[in-house]
């Protein structure tokens, strides 16, 4: 169970990342994953597949690169942490 949710929260985080484009997961008997795309103008077609079965960790890094990833917010202390730390590998 836990391994479809990770590839299920991958999907969703598309979703946010596309405006609510209508991408699903398929989640075959063998264990592996398919990403498809439902035609919100035509909805009596059925979804079209948009990549091939995959295993777990290659569908989550796909569905990961089809969308630019959002940047994370960063506070000024957060900056000034990452400049620190950098500074301290650098020694």
């Amino acid at each position: 169970m836990a391994r479809s949710t990770k590839a299920a929260h991958a999907v969703n985080r598309l979703r946010e990342r596309s405006n609510n484009a209508p991408y699903s997961m398929v989640s075959l008997a063998d264990g592996r994953f398919s990403l498809t795309l439902a035609n919100l103008e035509q909805p009596d077609e059925l979804p079209v597949s948009v990549s091939e079965a995959m295993e777990m960790d290659e569908f989550v890094a796909y569905v990961n690169s089809l969308q630019k990833l959002v940047p994370k917010k960063a506070s000024k202390l957060d900056i000034a942490f990452e400049k620190k730390l950098q500074a301290a590998k650098q020694k």
